[in-house]
């Protein structure tokens, strides 16, 4: 093996280590942002797409686990600083601890009440994206070929 050939495995290596920052690319790094999209869009990806749907739903609802946690956490923290402590940094602290170590406890909760660990979380989402921007794209294409017609027709109508 040659010098060449294991730099190679070794730039291949690095390459999957590091392929989550293809994701980040793609969502984080266009020109121009995507539009928002509403639960509506999300519900008729979800009918849409037999294998990505029903992950992308199952994180969806993953969502509220983290969510209830990170109340749960801060809450009681908070409280516990807020009971001996009387401090107000130290309140602010325990809450702010409190609430990112419930959010993470409530995540693997939900890790293993929806099974995420056998889905492809990133292509889910990744799916998603794609999808929304042929969307989306398509739409603003029909939407910008209506108004090049309606300006036409207002150019005609009031300038002849």
């Amino acid at each position: 093996m040659g010098i060449g050939e294991h730099f190679e495995g070794v730039k291949q290596h690095w390459a999957r280590n590091f392929a989550f920052l293809d994701y980040f690319k793609k969502v984080y790094g266009r020109a121009e942002p995507l539009p928002k999209w509403s639960d509506a869009d999300v519900e008729e990806f979800i009918a849409s797409d037999p294998v990505y749907g029903p992950q992308l739903k199952a994180l969806r609802e993953s969502r509220k686990f983290a969510l209830a946690g990170a109340l749960v956490g801060a809450t009681h923290l908070g409280g516990v600083a807020f009971k001996y402590s009387k401090a107000p940094h130290g309140i602010v602290l325990a809450t702010g601890f409190g609430a990112i170590t419930g959010a993470v406890l409530g995540a693997e909760v939900a890790e293993h009440w929806y099974q995420l660990y056998k889905m492809d979380k990133q292509g889910a989402n990744l799916r998603f994206i794609y999808w929304w921007e042929d969307k989306v794209s398509g739409l603003f294409l029909v939407l910008s070929s209506v108004l090049s017609l309606l300006h036409m027709m207002i150019r005609f109508l009031f300038v002849t």
